[in-house]
């Protein structure tokens, strides 16, 4: 730039350039705006990115928000600054979690090329890359070493991670900071975690403890497997030592331990019981033993974890001594003991409680060998030899006596880090001692040899009183030794503490483990690893921060210290963990086959990150053109062409077409829509075709057929599918579908253009009719209109017709091609089974039955009747069939039948709609049906003598086999209860009208209905009663047949009956019915008449659901709207019920038996009936039936509510006046030992039973009947009954259903005893009604006074009887199954394993 010098001699630029320099900035800005400004206007992609990298970053969430013109390698850059992360060091994958593949980092393709969606949120993961951690931003370098990080640089956190609940091992499983991406990259400690498989959390910790113990880790390693000894998959040491080599060169953040499991014998539900790890040690170390017998690890535990103790008895008379020698694995701390008011607030402390001598005097008082008599004594513990690696169990799991329930003892105890065992070692003779011996006796605690676990109770009540003794300050008592030191130093440093959260109940076990190599704190909590500190190490002390009482343990954390275990610091024993260079040789093989396994799961890994995984469709041509689904995986970088050749093989289509007759083409299932042919794309790989790798797509394939001579069209954006049916007036025939493409821009008259190049119609007298949805049928009839305007949308279904007919002039709704439209709509086929037996065998035996002797007819007269009604029923299927000819033939066209079917290639034939008939063809019709008629009635009465009795009971017989076929349905009195408003009625009608369908079959009707108290009260309200059903007196006549002359839909065609006793066994035939489901039930049954061979009375009509469950139909006036095509009915003989009679359930009452509810007979109830003409019905079908010969007087009928006895009903109670009553109604039949006492309803039927607690014993049940509500009353009846004194007398009402049954532990406590109340229909007895329990007492008996082995027998034998009738024993707790592991590769198929 020119530059002049100024008036101060300074030089400044020249004036022209000054112009020209400003209009370049103002240019510059501008387009700077310009970019800005289209910026704003272009779309915007938001990217929403999860980092997995890291277990503390797995919930976070980075947002960017970029225009959709950036470049990938853009989207990387903002990241990587969002982040924190350096460029190159991690990948981005789209946002699932299995099929993960990276977007290319380098790429300069656009995100909206790289299927990156404008205006919605695209999920991403952020991943690492080729397993190594991404490199922070602040360290270019390279990665930093794990073990070098500072502490203070990361936060810190210890205990168990955050959860939605802490019931239990599970929800680690679930925790929402688990991925299965998590597990393949490594702690950023360097260690490798364990996969929670459900509930071992208390494996993995004590996995990891051993793992982390340089001396067992190495004589694992040490240990070569022979194969020919046993299977590497059953063998323990081999899948540990595994396992350990993983955990020690993995690469992945976490491993399985399902190998492990599986050697220990476990099945998948082992994972999901939870056990105690102390037990665990325990059994594995045993476990272990056995499988390193004669190795040179056959005495490894003991080396390592066995130490030795003496237990002995002191006489403090003469000083002898008597001891024996013990061994031990694990010391067993007291953390209260037992009946104490305090508790011990350290390790310290606890162990000198464990030394303490015990005094033997008065009762308890030791015989002396050498005095001859019995003597006061000292019994005890010292320790002789403490192990290597000292194994302290701190006892938190106690039993609490006065609640029955195990708790845990959440208090706090104190350990150090290094722990000095001098003054708790015997430094004397182990010989006999004298009087001047050391006072190192012991509190009894129990054998301290290897087996005693810390679980003296294997059963919880799932309730935790946490209570705890506080002893604030007892931690800083000091220790004064009792014994000098030993000359070798007992020194013990921590390495290991197992910790538990929870309740006793159930909770959760992590570790926290201090390496040997660098002394760092580490918390091993399933597949996460962390730093730690010794901060949070005394976190795990347990107990509150400060005193809150004795139940301070409710206040205090759950989260605290279980096991610990020292290791002995002695320079000449303490080794180093092995380094990979060092490892044997078998274990070098080990790691190189563990690493090539990883990395074959790797490159797996990345194949499925690369595979596209969508569904595939096709009509076959070898099944009939069945559609076929299949799933297509297919690698992004392989072609169409490939990826052809691929559905091919996989649908199995050599041999059927020739692979060059095929091709795949996008497609949506949803609305059977072909989208887009991929023409000239052969090449094109199919990662670009489906827009990358995803989850899943919004979009299929369809592999695509043609015949050779065919050529395929092409399919493009934009175009609607339309399927074409062609329908013949004349034959009355819908001809399967021709699928013709369109725009949804093209009018009708061009599109009725295209529908006559595909079908050879002519378009000019072409009438199109559009199906927009379920028989919804419009007519096209305006030329220019567009399909858009008549509302096609990507996929459509019309009808079209081409003839001159005289039906084109007549308006739509009323033109035949209407008619035969809105019949295919609604016309369903049903499957229906009729009856096993035949009509005639059944008149036979009833009409036997009821002429009690009286007949003529024989075993083969019945025999003989069987054959005629037979060829009727044939005969029948003819007749109904020229009957429908003839009124075909009245309307001058013929029918051809055929079932409706989409799937089907043949042609639809559906039979025109039935016309009026004239009087004439009409009579005709109805003489044939009443000849019919009289020969089937003819003929099933053909083997009896004398006319037949009333037909309204003349299937009264069939009854009890109705019910002994579905007994198993009926016993349930709370299932019929539900029911009885909606399945037995079979209301599953459609949503516009009907009621609300339940998951479970049931509508809102049947949960909405109330069920009334008393007999007498309340209004009535019928849902389902067969008058209500049945439909007025104008409608139906009292056979239930419709008074009208004609139906609206009346079509109804039956197919060839065809017989299924080849697949069930027996006789019955099942029959296709072809039925307009606007037809009523009352005109279904009339046309299934000459079927079943009976009138539509003297038939029951039950619908069958996909579980097989079947429930009578009995609303007449009800159409078949609810049913669908291929729905099942079956027809079953017996009386159908008429206008005002309700199907009655009857069970017998039993008070003293164990199930008091037996079911007895189905029967029908009438309105207007009284009770005592119900009775005499039921006399002898009960005496017929049940063989049990009843006196009218001596058996009464009484409400029942589920198995609850109610209201006693009195003979002259009239049903619907004085007793509600209501379809699939239950009532209890009670057999009485004398006379009826029951007169009148404002009399009280109460049921007594007395208790003697002397004998703790419950007495059977005794009916007592009171005037009145009067307490004083009842009192006085109890009196007569049981001889106790008035003022000695006390009640309690029973609680729950009957028979209310209580423990004989629990009656005399925890029952309201003699309630001070006056009346019984006050609080809070409330007895309001017949059929209350009473239980009562003589207040001067004494409870009976048992021994521990009485009473253990009576608790059993308790739970026996109360568990089998239902009750809760509130005193028997869960029994947990026991803690095994299986040498011999899995648990005996023995029922009594458990």
């Amino acid at each position: 730039m020119e530059m002049v010098p100024s008036e101060e001699n300074q030089l400044v630029p020249k004036e022209g350039m000054f112009w020209s320099c400003r209009q370049s900035l103002f240019d510059e800005m501008k387009k700077k705006f310009s970019q800005i400004e289209n910026a704003a206007e272009e779309p915007r992609v938001l990217c929403i990115i999860q980092d997995t990298t890291n277990s503390k970053t797995v919930n976070e969430r980075l947002t960017v928000n970029l225009p959709a013109s950036t470049s990938l390698s853009k989207l990387h850059e903002d990241v990587a600054h969002k982040a924190g992360y350096v460029i190159g060091t991690f990948d981005l994958a789209w946002g699932n979690i299995s099929e993960m593949t990276p977007l290319d980092q380098s790429s300069a393709i656009t995100l909206s090329e790289s299927g990156f969606e404008a205006g919605k949120r695209n999920f991403l993961q952020l991943t690492d890359r080729d397993g190594e951690q991404p490199q922070m931003a602040s360290d270019e370098s390279g990665t930093a070493d794990s073990s070098g990080l500072d502490d203070s640089s990361q936060e810190r956190f210890i205990g168990p991670l955050p959860r939605e609940s802490t019931g239990g091992c599970s929800n680690d499983y679930s925790s929402p900071s688990y991925s299965y991406s998590s597990i393949l990259n490594k702690s950023e400690t360097g260690y490798v975690g364990l996969v929670n498989q459900a509930m071992t959390c208390y494996l993995n910790s004590l996995l990891q403890t051993l793992f982390m113990t340089p001396e067992f880790r190495n004589a694992l390693y040490n240990w070569e497997f022979e194969e020919s000894e046993e299977d590497q998959v059953s063998s323990i040491p081999y899948q540990l030592q595994r396992l350990f080599v993983l955990l020690q060169t993995s690469k992945k953040r976490a491993i399985e331990t399902t190998d492990v499991t599986r050697s220990f014998g476990w099945d998948s539900s082992e994972a999901w019981q939870q056990h105690d790890v102390q037990e665990l040690c325990r059994v594995m170390f045993d476990a272990l033993e056995q499988k390193w017998k004669l190795t040179e690890q056959a005495d490894l535990i003991n080396q390592l974890y066995q130490g030795k103790l003496k237990d002995y008895v002191r006489c403090l008379e003469c000083g002898n001594e008597s001891w024996r020698n013990d061994t031990y694995l694990d010391i067993p701390l007291v953390i209260r003991p037992f009946g104490a008011s305090q508790v011990y607030g350290s390790v310290e402390e606890a162990l000198q409680a464990f030394v303490q001598p015990e005094t033997l005097d008065g009762a308890n008082q030791y015989f002396c060998e050498r005095c001859k008599k019995k003597c006061d004594a000292r019994k005890g513990l010292r320790f002789l030899h403490f192990p290597y690696l000292l194994t302290l169990q701190l006892k938190r799991f106690d039993f609490d006596y006065t609640t029955m329930h195990r708790i845990k003892l959440n208090d706090r105890m104190t350990f150090p880090d290094e722990l000095d065992m001098s003054p708790f070692m015997d430094v004397e003779d182990e010989s006999p001692q004298t009087e001047s011996c050391t006072d190192s006796g012991a509190e009894n605690e129990g054998s301290c040899h290897s087996d005693q676990m810390s679980n003296d109770f294997a059963t919880d009540d799932c309730v935790d009183e946490g209570i705890c003794l506080d002893s604030t300050g007892s931690a800083e008592r000091g220790l004064k030794p009792k014994v000098a030191e030993t000359a070798n130093s007992l020194t013990f440093e921590l390495f290991s503490v197992m910790v538990h959260s929870g309740s006793a109940a159930g909770g959760h076990y992590y570790a926290c483990i201090k390496s040997f190599t660098d002394g760092q704190w580490y918390s091993f909590n399933d597949q996460h690893v962390s730093k730690i500190s010794l901060e949070d190490i005394r976190k795990t002390y347990g107990g509150s921060t400060g005193s809150r009482g004795y139940y301070s343990s409710a206040f205090a954390s759950s989260t605290n210290a279980y096991m610990l275990i020292y290791r002995l610091k002695d320079p000449s024993r303490n080794t180093k963990y092995l380094d990979p260079e060092d490892f044997p040789e078998h274990i070098k093989y080990l790691v190189q086959k563990e690493k090539e396994s990883e990395e074959q799961e790797k490159r797996q890994r990345e194949i499925e990150r690369n595979t596209c995984k969508i569904k595939l469709f096709c009509l076959h041509p070898g099944k009939m053109m069945t559609m076929i689904e299949n799933k297509l995986e297919v690698h992004k970088d392989k072609t169409l062409r490939e990826a052809t050749q691929m559905a091919y093989k996989l649908l199995e289509l050599e041999g059927v077409v020739p692979l060059d007759c095929c091709r795949l083409v996008k497609y949506d299932e949803f609305h059977e829509y072909l989208e887009l042919s991929y023409e000239d794309d052969e090449d094109t790989p199919m990662g670009m075709l489906l827009g990358g790798v995803k989850t899943s797509y919004m979009f299929d394939l369809l592999l695509e057929t043609r015949r050779p001579e065919q050529v395929f069209q092409p399919y493009r954006p934009g175009e609607v599918m339309v399927k074409v049916h062609v329908v013949d007036l004349k034959n009355d025939t819908i001809v399967p579908p021709v699928s013709v493409r369109a725009f949804l821009n093209q009018s009708i008259a061009e599109f009725k253009q295209l529908i006559a190049q595909a079908t050879g119609l002519c378009a000019e007298t072409m009438r199109v009719v559009l199906e927009r949805c379920y028989n919804d049928l419009r007519l096209l009839f305006v030329p220019n209109k567009t399909l858009k305007a008549e509302g096609f949308f990507r996929s459509n279904k019309i009808f079209v017709e081409s003839s001159d007919s005289p039906d084109q002039q007549l308006p739509f709704t009323d033109s035949h091609l209407w008619k035969l439209l809105d019949r295919h709509g609604n016309t369903i086929r049903l499957m229906v089974l009729l009856p096993e037996q035949l009509p005639g065998t059944l008149s036979n035996r009833t009409a036997g039955q009821k002429a009690a002797g009286g007949s003529d007819g024989s075993f083969e007269g019945s025999k003989a009747a069987r054959k005629p009604v037979e060829a009727i029923l044939e005969e029948s299927t003819e007749k109904l069939k020229s009957l429908s000819y003839q009124q075909q033939q009245q309307q001058g066209s013929s029918n051809s039948d055929s079932q409706k079917s989409s799937d089907t290639s043949d042609f639809e034939h559906i039979e025109s709609p039935t016309q009026e008939l004239d009087s004439g063809s009409s009579a005709s019709a109805a003489a044939d049906n009443r000849e019919l008629e009289d020969r089937i009635q003819a003929a099933a009465a053909g083997g009896s003598a004398g006319p037949a009795s009333d037909p309204d009971n003349q299937y009264a017989g069939e009854e009890r086999s109705d019910s002994e076929v579905h007994n198993d349905r009926s016993t349930s009195s709370v299932d019929s209860d539900i029911l009885s408003s909606s399945h037995s009625s079979d209301t599953l009608c459609n949503a516009d009208s009907g009621p609300i369908q339940l998951a479970n079959g049931l509508d809102s009707h049947s949960i909405t209905s109330s069920r009334r108290s008393k007999a007498h009260e309340g209004k009535k309200e019928t849902w389902d009663t067969a008058e209500e059903d049945s439909g007025t007196d104008s409608e139906y006549d009292d056979n239930g047949k419709s008074k009208a002359s004609s139906t609206p839909f009346i079509y109804f065609r039956v197919s060839e009956p065809r017989n299924q006793g080849e697949a069930s066994g027996d006789a019955q035939k099942c029959i296709i019915v072809h039925v307009d489901k606007r037809i009523t039930l009352a005109a279904f049954k009339q046309n299934m008449e000459p079927f079943v061979g009976v009138g539509s009375s003297q038939f029951k009509v039950f619908r069958v659901y996909a579980n097989n469950q079947e429930f009578e139909s009995v609303r007449l006036n009800e159409t078949l709207s609810s049913f669908s095509d291929d729905n099942k009915i079956t027809i079953r003989l017996g009386r159908a019920l008429k206008k005002g009679e309700y199907r009655v359930k009857v069970y017998q009452l039993l008070v003293n038996e164990a199930e008091p509810c037996k079911f007895l007979v189905d029967t029908v109830f009438a309105k207007g009936m009284t009770v005592r003409q119900s009775k005499e019905e039921l006399l002898p079908q009960v005496k017929e039936q049940c063989k049990l010969d009843l006196s009218i007087d001596r058996f009464r009928l009484r409400k029942k509510t589920w198995k609850n006895p109610g209201t006693v009903f009195l003979d002259y109670h009239v049903y619907e006046e004085d007793i509600n009553i209501s379809s699939n109604w239950e009532v209890f039949l009670e057999v009485l030992d004398e006379p009826e006492k029951m007169k009148s309803m404002s009399q009280l039927a109460v049921l007594t039973r007395r208790w003697s607690p002397t004998h703790m014993k419950l007495e059977a049940f005794r009916e007592v009947v009171l005037e009145s509500s009067s307490v004083e009353e009842l009192k006085e009846k109890l009196c007569e009954i049981s001889g106790i004194p008035l003022e000695n007398l006390e009640f309690a009402k029973g609680r729950g259903t009957f028979p209310c049954d209580i423990s004989v532990l629990e009656i005399h406590q925890d029952l309201d005893w003699n309630p001070k109340v006056s009346t019984l229909n006050v609080w809070p007895l409330y007895i309001c009604d017949d059929g209350a329990v009473v239980f009562y007492r003589d207040s001067t008996e004494e409870l009976m006074d048992m021994s521990e082995d009485e009473r253990s027998v009576l608790i059993k034998k308790e739970s026996s009887r109360l568990l089998k009738t239902g009750h809760r024993v509130s005193y028997s707790p869960r029994k947990e199954k026991a803690l095994k592991i299986y040498l011999d590769g899995g648990p005996a198929k023995d029922s009594a394993q458990d």
